[in-house]
This record gives C-alpha cells, structure tokens and sequence, in this order.
C-alpha cells in the first residue's frame, strides 16, 4: 500500500457559519466563527490548536485567525494557492503537519463575503487576476473573460466529443438541489427545482443556463484534524484520511488549458485519484457517496469519469435512473446541495459534509457510508481525499 499519510490523520471537528448573500461582518468574524465552531464540536479549546491552514485568496492570515479565537503558539502555519484546488490541499497539509509531529492539532478554514464583497464570478472583469494576467490576456480578446466562460469551452467540446445533453446537465443540477431541499442551511431549502424550471432559465455562457453554475455566498467553514490516535479521546466520531492527494497535470495552465491535445477530461483529476487510491488501498467500488466539486454542473459528469466510476463519455448514462440520488442511487453526491444549492465555500463546506456523511448525520444520509470521496476544484491544479470510518 503507498503513501505514508494512509490513517495517518483524521477530521476530529466541523464549522461553519450562516449562509448568505449579505453577511453583515468581515471575512475575519466569519473566520473565527467557523474556526470557533469546529474547535468546540471537537471538545478541544483554542489554545490546544497549534496549526492553521488556508487558501492564499483568503483574506485572513492565520496568525490574525489565531489571535481572534485565542490560540496560543502555533508550530504550523501555511496557504495553498490555485483557488479551489485547494478545497483537500488545505486538508492535505494538515494531514502531513499532525502525522510529523510538526503540529497536534491543525484547523483547516475558508471564510469569505463571495457575494456581498470580492465576487469571483466577474473574473478577470472583476479584480481576482495577478500573475494571471499573463496567460489569460490570449483569451480575453475573445470575450474569455470569466469562469462560467473559460468552462464553457471545456463542456461544449465534451458534449460534442461523447453526445451528452442538456438534460444530462439538468439531472446533475436537479439531483443537487434534491438535497438541498432537505437542508436547512442551504440557500435553496425548501426550494425544488425542475426540469422546465431548468431549462427556461437563462444562459450565462452556452451551454451553461443560469442552474450550472454555483452560487455567490457569503460565509465560512472549518475543520480540525488530528492523529487518529489523538482523535479516541475526543466529543465526536473521526473520518479517517484514508488516502489524500494534490496533482497539476501536464500543460497545466489555470482555468484554460485549451493547449492539450484533448479537453474533454481532467487530467490532473485523474493523477490524483491514482495516487488517492492507492494510497487508501481502494477503488471505485469501494466509495459509498460523494462529494464532488460542482461549480458548474458538467464538471461533476467530467469527474464522474476522472475517478473511475464510469468510462469515457459516461457520466451521461451514470447519472441516468437517480444514481446521484442519497434515496437509493448508486453513488449519493454533494447530499448538502453543493455549491449549486447549498453555498459556495470554494469546496470547504463539501469537506464539513464529507465528515457528516461518516458520522451519519447528513440531512440526506445514504444506507452506506464507510467510505466517501472528496474532491476539489477542476481547471486548476487540485486535490482529492477518501474519508473512512475509524473502527
């Protein structure tokens, strides 16, 4: 079996914040907050954290986190870069820091006003471009100019390379807000949607309707792992780390990798699961839900592929018959409502999730839940884990 980091870590408390359009308070209070939560659903205090991890767009530096909450010494700190590809790294890099000894307990946080302040979805149009710039000034010109449409590119030529549909789009949209339904704190409780509903809706970029792409939100989530050694002493049951990995493919380029021979699948995706699996000493067959990152719809169908649930050109058929659906489908996916129907969070919220579904206490709780697959941003180099139960 590969990989030293195979149960050698594992999510021991989850926090999140109030989801919303208009938040009121700054990413800092919305930080804390989440960082506070986690740390007391583990029946941990501050000053017995010693690590903190995050994305490089977050605005809140681990050392203002830490004062905020009352942390004492910290012996870890870190950012990972590339948006949300860092959905797991961040969980990665905690993994690494308690299963070293570097640290004993790392909180894993993302807080942001992703509606109500720094909009991600005005791209390069808005203000999210640094050393960007470079490589995306070849697409600008072309009216390439946000993330709905640098997606766009890559789900017209997988419809056109495989034949999928809108209506394949449509299921993994509806199955999302199915969940989201069920949820009391997703932006569409209560609020299901159909399959007309869908397709009036407007276009954002063809193929993309309005119903593809994820939510703005303003919020946070947070995480705290430890050594599953540490975690038998602690409030809640532990999601074991049975496999984590980070990957950036071959003429990676973020968000437009036009340049590849072949743009209808994920080759960084695919790097990961590889090392993921192997490291966890698992396969396809062996995940019971998942949670995988849905900024847009086709990207779901993309992934479906990359980690080995269907062939090529599949995902289409896969998703047929309800397998998404926690109610009797093959493989329950995003059972909170997703980033399409829940929140984004930039895929931390999917994390917090992820460890509901190993503890049974997700709103839409599957039969079968000894193992889940978590992944992270597509487009960009990215990462992935397998959370287990801890016996």
């Amino acid at each position: 079996m590969a990989g030293t980091l195979h149960d050698q870590a594992a999510i021991v408390g989850i926090g999140e914040t109030k989801y919303t359009k208009n938040s009121g308070v700054s990413e800092l209070a919305l930080a804390s907050e989440a960082v506070r939560k986690a740390i007391l659903d583990a029946g941990l205090q501050p000053k017995d954290i010693d690590g903190l991890t995050t994305f490089l767009l977050d605005t809140n530096d681990e050392v203002e986190v830490a004062r905020s909450v009352g942390c004492g010494d910290l012996t870890f700190f870190s950012k990972i870069g590339y948006g949300g590809g860092a959905a797991i790294g961040i969980i990665h890099q905690a993994a690494m820091a308690v299963a070293t000894g570097a640290a004993k307990y790392v909180v894993a946080y993302r807080a942001l006003n992703g509606r109500s302040g720094q909009r991600y979805s005005e791209g390069v149009s808005g203000d999210i471009v640094t050393t960007d710039l470079i490589h995306w000034s070849w697409y600008m010109p072309w009216g390439l100019l946000t993330p709905a449409s640098w997606v766009a590119m890559f789900t017209q030529r997988y419809m056109h390379d495989f034949g999928a549909k809108p209506e394949d789009l449509a299921e993994v949209a509806i199955a999302t807000r199915d969940h989201a339904v069920n949820n009391p704190a997703a932006f569409f409780h209560k609020r299901p949607l159909t399959l007309d509903e869908y397709m009036d809706a407007r276009w954002i970029c063809e193929p993309l309707r309005l119903y593809d792409c994820c939510q703005e939100t303003d919020g946070g989530c947070a995480v705290v792992i430890t050594t599953p050694e540490r975690a038998k002493d602690l409030a809640q049951p532990a999601a074991l780390i049975r496999g984590v990995a980070q990957a950036s493919g071959d003429d990676q380029e973020q968000m437009t990798s036009f340049y590849r021979p072949q743009i209808s699948n994920i080759p960084e995706m695919e790097l990961v699961a590889k090392q993921m699996y192997a490291m966890a000493g698992l396969g396809p067959d062996d995940i019971d839900a998942a949670i995988i990152y849905d900024a847009f719809s086709s990207i779901v169908l993309m992934q479906l592929e990359s980690f080995g649930f269907c062939g090529p050109g599949e995902a289409k058929d896969f998703v047929k018959d309800g397998a998404l659906r926690a109610e009797g489908g093959r493989l329950p996916t995003n059972t909170h409502g997703g980033q399409l129907s829940e929140a984004y969070i930039h895929g931390v919220n999917g994390v917090v999730e992820g460890t509901r579904l190993i503890r049974g206490t997700s709103t839409n709780q599957p039969a079968k839940n000894e193992h889940v697959l978590v992944t992270a941003g597509v487009g960009v180099p990215t990462s992935a884990m397998i959370l287990g139960q801890q016996s």
